[in-house]
């Protein structure tokens, strides 16, 4: 089951938000405060951000977190989906499959132009998941200036 984020849902978030940044699915970890941060946007508003919990046997066992743009490129609002993280012990049990039906769902109804999301080189499984999905790479790189801190840059 897909469900908003609620404020019931703080240790349980924080705990697999910091599972998430410490895996491979991530290439760089970010400060420890921004987990809460995080979870403090997403009960202030749902202004630029929207979180889930992904349940199964009655408890979270994962989370995703998505943002919104807007794209000339694409004609209209785009949804990104930041992340999507699921405790180890429920993997390969339909719930990615499961979230993105949601989610592609909710863009629709929002009349969301594009669905956007990042995924690491070397997340295979993730890839696949995307690509079974309908999901095609974009070829385009991307480039930041972190003004809060977070990446370095080379």
């Amino acid at each position: 089951m897909i469900r908003k984020i609620c404020e019931a849902d703080r240790e349980a978030f924080l705990r697999m938000s910091a599972d998430f940044y410490a895996s491979a699915a991530v290439s760089h970890p970010v400060p420890a405060a921004y987990h809460a941060d995080a979870f403090d946007e997403l009960m202030r508003s749902d202004a630029y951000a929207e979180g889930y919990m992904v349940e199964a046997d009655g408890k979270p066992v994962g989370f995703a977190l998505t943002a919104k743009t807007y794209s000339r490129e694409a004609g209209g609002a785009v949804l990104w989906l930041e992340e999507l993280y699921i405790l180890e012990g429920y993997r390969s049990r339909g719930l990615g499959k499961e979230y993105f039906a949601f989610i592609e769902e909710h863009a629709r109804r929002k009349g969301i132009a594009r669905i956007r999301l990042e995924v690491a080189p070397d997340n295979v499984r993730a890839r696949a998941l995307y690509k079974k999905l309908g999901y095609v790479p974009l070829e385009y790189d991307q480039m930041l200036m972190e003004l809060r801190g977070g990446i370095k840059g080379e």
